[in-house]
């Protein structure tokens, strides 16, 4: 059995496994939720209007981004909400799933993996593992074939608080699946995952409409 969880700008599976727990993972094509990691660019604070641009033309192009910026905040707030009895922030949360998704067996993903999967920058991961690693959630080892590299592995603790947290998400979810209706949800879904995509980015960059 699985179940799809809506998680802003991508999808969450979880797999039902044979203990009864739920084995979670994010789809590859949607942007992690946990991008949030990264500071936003000052520049896109700033009031002025770019050279060429009309005034008019710069308040449509801003409506979409200030549009989707709060509606992923709202979503953001409601779903930080449901783990928070559990000391556990969104961004902790995500790393914990990311970590989970990515081991092979007994090897974690390096911090390289886990930076790329997550879409931020080294120096950012590093910061958001910490308390992690503090925790007793998280450990860090060098890598067995390249000692240069790290590697982040779940501890038995991490995990079980990772379940613990899935279990709450996935409340939350149900109901804001239950408030949008799954028509709306699932398009959601998609809409999120085709501006996530390459596809979208490579038609945005050649300035063209998306083929079907």
């Amino acid at each position: 059995m699985m179940k799809t969880l809506l998680i802003e700008r991508s999808t969450f599976l979880l797999s039902a496994q044979s203990n009864g727990m739920w084995h979670p993972s994010f789809n590859s094509a949607g942007l992690n939720y946990f991008r949030g990691m990264d500071q936003i660019p000052t520049s896109e604070a700033d009031d002025g209007v770019a050279p060429g641009v009309v005034p008019e033309a710069a308040l449509a192009l801003a409506c979409t981004n200030t549009a989707l910026r709060r509606a992923t905040r709202r979503l953001g707030q409601l779903y930080d909400d449901a783990i928070s009895p559990l000391g556990l922030k969104a961004t902790q949360f995500g790393l914990l799933v990311a970590i989970n998704g990515l081991s092979r067996e007994d090897k974690g993903p390096t911090l390289n993996e886990l930076a790329t999967h997550q879409l931020v920058q080294i120096s950012a991961l590093t910061h958001a593992l910490r308390p992690l690693v503090r925790d007793g959630l998280v450990t860090l080892h060098p890598d067995r074939e390249d000692r240069r590299s790290k590697r982040a592995t779940l501890t038995p603790a991490g995990r079980s608080l990772m379940q613990q947290a899935i279990s709450r998400w996935a409340d939350a979810n149900g109901r804001i699946e239950t408030t949008l209706g799954p028509a709306v949800a699932g398009n959601l879904r998609a809409l999120a995952d085709l501006i996530s995509s390459e596809r979208f980015l490579a038609a945005y960059h050649g300035g063209l409409p998306l083929k079907p």
